[in-house]
């Protein structure tokens, strides 16, 4: 499992990295002002099912019943249902987006309807949101062969092909922008030829693992492909209610004055370094091989991997959300604040990066439990918490929207995210379907513990460390607080028994052998 975490990981970290850089060259040019507004609406809905199907319920529901069929039934059956389900898909998703084509005024009233209230700043969202609406079926097709991709153990490509998405809107927004009326039209355009781009990378690798798939022959409701229809439609909700969240927060933040919509992008960006390089590593690698071990009847096996699973994403989400929350301005500003974006901007979207950072392990605990219910087949208790999870982000966003502006929208999405992790592992040890073992037991207070005193490093630095007044000074700042909490993160969880360092090495080294 650590060499697929490590694959998924390691190309989820480049791709994060190349898109810091896009938001930075993006914040510079567009600012937190309407047309990144409307550019970050528009992106908002493919992204959604990018995130649903990519990182929730398609693969919730597809791997465990392609790894089944694999190994049952062989690969001529496995292939089957592959292309029976890219058919069907390739089908539904192509109504879906001439649908969204033909009555995006109307679904922007519902996602962004704060919006109307700028008619100009209205309309441009609905025309990017048009352009990028095409993202939609070439993603989610994407993602079906990625799970395929997964569902052999190959997780390279499926993790590299986002780089593309990064490069392609960056080239996009230096080469296309003096061309097109407005900065955000070249954007929305990079984000749909990075669809093709990324399709044709997973397709091809697909072809060399030995299945050409063909998705465009005539779709075809066999029963392996009604079981995986069955186990996604709850898993809609079930595995995607982080970004049902933050679709929710979309639309509380278009009722808030300009740039509320940007400020809470931004700072969601930089909590999604560690959730999708950890969650997203996390979530894809733990699904096959708990499906793989309770087909085998290795269900001693399926608690040590959710437990090695659960030490794994809070020895890595602890320390980071903490950094985050104790160096949040510093960070934020050596990170965007050039350009159009100025420092009161950087400041507002620092606030809100404090309140996601509180959410973050609970984000990344998600990742970890759910594939406990989805290897067994149980997409239903998911999305009861989930549901549970939607309806309290709604309601704590309209109870903190009115005194906290868009901080209130942040810290509403990360207390529902409390919420639906702590339900999801209260029932998973009910169930006995995760004990804590000796091990996990010793170790995770401790994680805590020298994540704390990172904290108190960190935030002390920042308080006495000058305020620099210059781009290359706020990267120094933040490169040395980074670092300084980087080393007593280090320190603490070696002094306190939290980890080994030479254990880590030692299974990296592993992995490099391997």
């Amino acid at each position: 499992m650590l060499k697929s975490v490590l694959t998924v990981g390691g190309w989820t970290m480049a791709s994060r990295v190349l898109g810091f850089a896009r938001d930075m060259l993006v914040a510079a040019r567009l600012g937190a002002g309407p047309v990144a507004d409307a550019f970050f609406v528009a992106l908002k809905l493919p992204n959604l099912f990018r995130r649903l199907f990519g990182e929730g319920a398609f693969n919730a529901a597809f791997i465990p019943t392609f790894a089944g069929t694999l190994v049952k039934e062989g690969r001529m059956a496995a292939q089957d249902l592959a292309e029976r389900m890219g058919s069907l898909l390739g089908l539904w998703l192509s109504l879906l987006t001439v649908l969204g084509l033909i009555f995006m005024p109307q679904v922007l009233v519902v996602l962004a309807p704060g919006f109307q209230a700028d008619p100009a700043k209205f309309d441009l969202a609905v025309t990017l949101t048009r352009i990028t609406m095409g993202y939609l079926p070439l993603i989610c097709l994407t993602a079906l062969i990625s799970g395929v991709l997964n569902g052999l153990d190959r997780f390279a490509a499926a993790a590299a092909a986002p780089v593309f998405f990064n490069l392609f809107l960056m080239a996009a927004l230096v080469g296309l922008a003096p061309y097109v009326a407005t900065p955000g039209h070249a954007l929305a355009w990079g984000v749909l030829a990075s669809g093709f781009v990324q399709l044709a990378m997973v397709w091809l690798a697909a072809r060399q693992a030995g299945m050409t798939l063909n998705l465009l022959r005539w779709p075809e409701l066999a029963p392996p492909v009604m079981q995986v229809l069955r186990r996604m439609a709850p898993g809609v909700l079930g595995a995607g209610v982080t970004q049902i969240n933050l679709a929710v927060d979309v639309i509380i933040a278009s009722l808030l004055p300009s740039g509320a919509v940007s400020f809470l992008y931004y700072a969601d960006r930089v909590a999604q370094l560690p959730l999708g390089v950890v969650g997203a590593a996390m979530g894809t690698a733990l699904l096959p091989v708990l499906s793989r071990q309770l087909r085998a009847g290795q269900r001693l096996s399926a608690h040590r991997t959710l437990n090695r699973g659960t030490e794994m994403a809070l020895l890595l989400t602890l320390p980071s959300a903490v950094g985050l929350a104790a160096a949040a301005g510093p960070i934020v500003a050596a990170l965007f604040q050039r350009g159009a974006f100025g420092a009161e901007a950087a400041h507002a979207s620092a606030t809100a990066l404090v309140a996601y950072a509180f959410g973050l392990p609970a984000f990344v605990l998600v990742k970890v439990f759910a594939p406990g219910f989805f290897a067994r087949g149980d997409t239903a208790t998911p999305v009861k918490i989930g549901l549970v999870a939607v309806a309290l982000n709604l309601a704590l966003n309209l109870l903190f929207m009115s005194w906290l502006a868009h901080v209130g929208v942040a810290l509403a999405t990360s207390c529902a995210a409390w919420v639906n992790a702590g339900l999801l592992g209260w029932l998973l040890v009910r169930r006995r379907i995760v004990v804590a073992d000796r091990r996990s037991r010793r170790v995770l207070p401790r994680i805590l513990a020298a994540s704390l005193v990172m904290g108190a490093v960190v935030a002390g630095l920042a308080l006495v460390l000058p305020a620099p007044s210059h781009s290359v000074g706020r990267v120094a700042q933040a490169g040395a607080l980074i670092g300084a909490g980087a080393l007593a993160y280090l320190a603490a969880g070696t002094g306190l028994r939290g980890f080994n360092p030479r254990d880590v090495l030692r299974m990296l080294r592993r992995r490099k052998a391997a």
